[in-house]
């Protein structure tokens, strides 16, 4: 198993399964109700970008080629690594929490079983008896806990360097903050005459500068084959960078940079 990780250079928006009233949601975890990326949503892109004579062994064959197979790669669910969200105190923050945290050290295997989760409120930048002013909370001094450690759980490339201000927040509290700094955009539809058209509706999407992560590998399909199809994508993925995932393309959503 390894990870692809996904730096969000714009908002991203992937479609929900449900429409509440005017809104316009966003996939969703059904345990825990953070945002994620379908695997489904990754698969097809990266699909998109691979050469014809390579799609079928990658990533399988359609139902118009007359039969189905599985391909030799298997794409999971992107989930939240790190989000940002607004400080009044410190312009901008990056959160997390130990239930996130945890999963991202379990799909990473051995390579970081060494590391202690942080405790709840650990921070790594507020000053001493500091609070710090989040857009929709107040995180008193006396609660935050000195954090060394915390460029261990930040992995390293060029688009991470500026993630460098980290709260560690209890789970529920962050799932509550997620949401509450989740990209939301009103639109409306004017007739021919720049009249309001209907009503209104808000569009969700996750914030740019976010970082997520997913996990990969090879299928029982891949017999005899794992080293030259692993060989394979990892050139794809190379050569591909920056991609554009999720919906309302033509609007500039969805740019990623991703890395191995």
């Amino acid at each position: 198993m390894k990870s692809i990780y996904l730096y969000l250079l714009s908002p991203l928006h992937t479609g929900g399964t449900t429409q509440e009233g005017n809104l316009l949601g966003i996939a969703r975890e059904s345990h825990t109700n953070l945002p994620y990326i379908p695997s489904s949503t990754m698969r097809g892109k990266i699909r998109s970008l691979a050469e014809k004579s390579i799609q079928a062994q990658l990533f399988g064959t359609d139902l118009k080629d007359g039969k189905l197979e599985q391909g030799d790669i298997w794409i999971g669910d992107a989930s939240i690594l790190w989000l940002p969200v607004p400080s009044l105190s410190h312009s901008v923050v990056w959160v997390s929490c130990p239930m996130l945290l945890q999963r991202w050290q379990r799909l990473q295997g051995g390579n970081l079983g060494h590391l202690t989760i942080p405790p709840e409120y650990s921070c790594n930048f507020a000053a001493v008896n500091s609070a710090i002013y989040l857009k929709d909370a107040i995180i008193k001094a006396e609660n935050l806990k000195k954090w060394d450690k915390w460029a261990d759980f930040v992995p390293k490339s060029s688009p991470t360097s500026s993630i460098n201000r980290l709260l560690v927040l209890p789970d529920q509290h962050c799932g509550t903050l997620i949401q509450m700094s989740l990209w939301r955009q009103v639109k409306i539809k004017l007739d021919e005459h720049k009249s309001v058209d209907g009503g209104f509706r808000y569009e969700e999407a996750i914030p740019p500068d976010t970082l997520m992560y997913l996990p990969w590998g090879m299928t029982s399909q891949a017999n005899g084959r794992s080293q030259n199809s692993c060989s394979e994508f990892e050139t794809l993925l190379a050569g591909n960078t920056i991609v554009q995932i999720g919906g309302q393309e033509s609007l500039g959503r969805g740019f990623v940079q991703q890395w191995m």
